[in-house]
């Protein structure tokens, strides 16, 4: 083990260009350079395409801005970004947008209404980079500073990912482009606060973008992103002072931190740690995770008090089988008994369920049915540490109920690609993080038929891994997102909850903890438990912009 964390700071001394300690290493602004981890391990592959869904995380908020900017981790309304104002008419069907003067790209060309209009227009004509099925009719400038966007339906409850999860690209670069959902974009041209400087497979670096449209920032010149192999490399890396920016979970970290003055952290819990299920035959997924009850039998079968004690290390809270936040999301849960997960399990009823529907025990005790094992795949990351022993525990627990676990590890970019095209039976990841804390957000996203594809096909970025297409759900979501009427849209969350507990295509375990972890020697203005102005996960697209932009060299 010390050989290994060893060898990482070695690494991540050749990578970060400067020394393990805090003090030596303080730039002044003109030559200033903060590491990021975002969790890229193994080979990174560039792609800087805004719409893509394999995109490099630093693409959208950090290069690429949207109109409006949402703050998940605050209540407050949301920020005019290059957007600063904009209207409904009354049947929610069109909408108008007055964009912000004195803006360009990082070419040094004029920002102006004329590109907005053409990214929406962009997005009309091109379905597979229509993430959440904007049903968009038309989208032209008025002028320099005014778009309208039309919309064949009632839009109202799309507003947040409209205006505050879209990237705006230049007309004048986007226009040349054959096909934007398979280019790579290898020259990004954005409004944001930094642009790309150079690229490896290992690392690269964005460097500040000095037209940017926000008087006296960004104030850090360059910013790297690594990849690290390990949590034990992320750990040695980050008490040896050569990453000052990342989001892991780190057991003990309390104490790891203990001797270090110059290292802090905050816990954001947002995210439902949940079990993703390639769950559709007719979509192509194969395997026992397509019976309803193998899904079912998971859900009571798992003791997610053990987990939280084995893997979780004790931060994790309670979910919801809605996936909403039990405590920020309580109005939104129609039936007060679908507030919060077990936290025992309930190992008669899971084999109950398995019995019911056809599933026979072993001599060695995993059952089968119709000649096949029950016996399951599940994917996570190498290196997201918490995750490998979620697998390892959950593995234990299901043998109890008959299931077979077969944990496996891959680099970031096979997960991710294996999610995107469908290419598993079980994979682990999180839900959680919508345009806003409107339901719709989440379940537009990861349940809608619309955000999905067959196996081997791409599914929407962010969106519909599972597979899961149910005509109940669609109506609902349709009927929801026509509406500002708040009472209207909890009867359509509550005929989906009613869908989706049953089905579970997304099996929650809880809602994790946030980690995130900085080092002020180099720079300062992190985010605080006491002031969250942005969410602060080093992997978080949108936010990692606001918080690169306000960070300042230290003194």
């Amino acid at each position: 083990m010390k050989k290994t964390v060893a060898a990482a700071a070695a690494v991540m001394l050749a990578l970060a260009g400067c020394s393990s300690s805090g003090d030596e290493g303080k730039p002044d602004a003109a030559n200033s350079s903060i590491t990021i981890f975002n969790g890229a391990n193994g080979t990174i592959v560039e792609n800087w395409n805004p719409f893509s869904p394999t995109q490099l995380q630093p693409t959208n908020g950090t290069m690429h801005e949207a109109l409006f900017w949402y703050n998940v981790a605050s209540e407050a309304p949301p920020q005019p970004m290059l957007g600063t104002a904009y209207q409904w008419n009354a049947d929610g069907t069109e909408l108008t947008v007055t964009t912000r003067e004195g803006v360009t790209w990082n070419d040094g060309k004029p920002f102006s209404a004329k590109d907005v209009a053409f990214t929406f227009d962009l997005i009309r004509r091109t379905k597979a980079i229509n993430a959440t099925g904007l049903d968009l009719k038309s989208s032209v400038a008025k002028d320099d500073k005014t778009a309208v966007l039309t919309f064949g339906t009632k839009s109202f409850t799309d507003e947040a990912s409209i205006i505050g999860h879209t990237p705006i690209v230049p007309e004048h670069v986007w226009s040349t482009i054959d096909d934007p959902a398979k280019t790579i974009n290898p020259n990004p041209v954005g409004t944001g606060p930094y642009k790309l400087k150079s690229f490896s497979s290992q690392s690269y670096v964005l460097e500040k973008n000095p037209n940017y449209w926000q008087p006296g920032k960004p104030q850090i010149q360059n910013v790297r992103y690594i990849s690290l192999a390990t949590a034990d490399a992320a750990s040695a890396a980050l008490t040896a002072g050569q990453v000052d920016w990342m989001s892991s979970f780190l057991p003990g970290l309390e104490q790891l931190l203990k001797n270090h003055k110059d290292l802090s952290y905050v816990n954001t819990p947002v995210l439902t740690a949940s079990i993703f299920t390639c769950s559709s035959t007719a979509y192509g997924c194969s395997g026992p995770q397509t019976d309803t009850a193998v899904r079912q039998a998971i859900y009571h079968a798992i003791n997610r008090d053990q987990l939280n004690k084995l893997a979780g290390g004790g931060y994790a809270a309670v979910a919801s089988p809605t996936l909403l936040l039990p405590e920020r999301d309580k109005k939104w849960i129609a039936d007060p008994a679908q507030v919060t997960v077990p936290g025992t399990p309930d190992v008669a009823q899971a084999n109950q369920i398995l019995d019911a529907a056809g599933w026979v025990k072993g001599g060695d005790g995993i059952r089968s049915k119709d000649g096949q094992r029950l016996s399951l795949t599940i994917q996570t990351v190498t290196g997201w540490s918490d995750f490998i022993s979620l697998n390892d525990a959950m593995g234990q627990q299901l043998k109890e109920v008959g299931i077979e676990l077969k944990p496996t590890q891959l680099s970031w970019n096979e997960w991710n690609n294996n999610q995107v095209q469908g290419r598993y039976q079980l994979s682990l990841d999180s839900i959680g993080l919508g345009a806003n804390s409107n339901p719709y957000h989440t379940y537009q996203a990861k349940y809608a038929t619309v955000t999905t594809a067959k196996v081997g096909e791409a599914a929407q970025t962010s969106g519909n891994f599972a597979r899961y297409s149910n005509a109940t759900v669609d109506a609902a979501l349709d009927i929801a997102g026509g509406t500002n009427d708040e009472a209207a849209q909890k009867e359509q969350y509550a005929i989906i909850q009613k869908e989706i507990v049953r089905d579970l295509p997304y099996i929650p375990i809880y809602v994790n903890s946030l980690l995130t972890e900085f080092n002020t020697s180099r720079a300062t203005g992190w985010p605080t438990n006491d002031n969250k102005y942005a969410l602060p996960a080093s992997w978080k697209i949108w936010d990692n912009g606001i918080v690169l932009a306000n960070l300042q060299p230290a003194k």
